[in-house]
């Protein structure tokens, strides 16, 4: 249970969901947890619980579509544990509407968050992970960055974050700095729920996926944890897929 032993990590979006699930399961591997969100009050008990567990872990206030904030959290991380080697762009939010309905405002609020903020956070990291000889990036996209679907902007932000990944992957590989992205389908989060507010909604949207049922938070956070180590030291610039099958047919 050391998988991450030595590392630090930076996790955005953390306070709830996916990316409490990964800053859990990487404390509980060894690794030394920076985990930032807007939600201050979750924020703070997820990391109280990863304490309460025997891990370290330290929460702090991060709007990923501000560069300071960026800066903030960066040097949370090398002044209290004297270098980073992880990054999670786990944040983003969802807008369940098509080309038509979407106005220019929620179409620049979803590129600013799902996009900029992937952006922004990769390259706040870059210098300091060249300072330790390389590192992982590992960027949640969503299989809407794979396929079309009726979320235009989610969609295009998604997608925005997969090709992102394989230039990062592309321009930094020399310096040992990798980077890949994750493509999660229907997970049990508070923001799935929230758009499959309708049960019978849910239960159709279960029925197309060829497992029968939706992941859990830890489904994903297994595959980021592999992304993140170094047992994936030869992966970069891929895609992995968690949807259930969904994106086979």
């Amino acid at each position: 249970m050391a998988r991450l032993e030595g590392k630090v990590a930076l996790i955005s979006g953390g306070a709830r969901g996916q990316g409490a699930a990964e800053a859990k399961l990487f404390a509980l591997e060894g690794a030394k947890v920076i985990l930032g969100d807007i939600l201050d009050e979750e924020g703070k008990s997820t990391e109280a619980e990863i304490k309460a567990a025997g891990g370290d872990a330290k929460y702090i206030h991060l709007d990923v579509t501000s560069e300071q904030d960026w800066d903030k959290a960066v040097k949370e991380a090398t002044s209290g544990y004297g270098k980073l080697d992880i990054l999670v762009n786990n944040a983003g939010i969802l807008l369940r509407k098509g080309i038509e309905e979407t106005s220019a405002e929620e179409w620049d609020r979803i590129q600013d968050v799902n996009s900029k903020g992937v952006f922004l956070g990769t390259r706040a990291v870059i210098p300091e992970m060249r300072k330790v000889g390389g590192g992982s990036i590992v960027n949640i996209s969503s299989v809407a960055g794979l396929i079309g679907s009726t979320s235009a902007a989610y969609g295009a932000s998604k997608g925005a974050v997969r090709l992102l990944t394989k230039s990062t992957a592309v321009q930094y590989g020399p310096e040992k700095i990798r980077c890949n992205s994750v493509h999660p389908g229907l997970i049990d989060t508070d923001m799935v729920h929230d758009i499959f507010s309708n049960e019978e909604r849910m239960s159709n949207r279960i029925a197309i996926t060829p497992l029968g049922t939706f992941a859990e938070p830890k489904d994903v956070a297994f595959a980021v944890l592999f992304l993140a180590s170094d047992e994936s030291r030869f992966v970069t610039g891929s895609e992995l897929v968690i949807d259930g099958g969904t994106t086979a047919k």
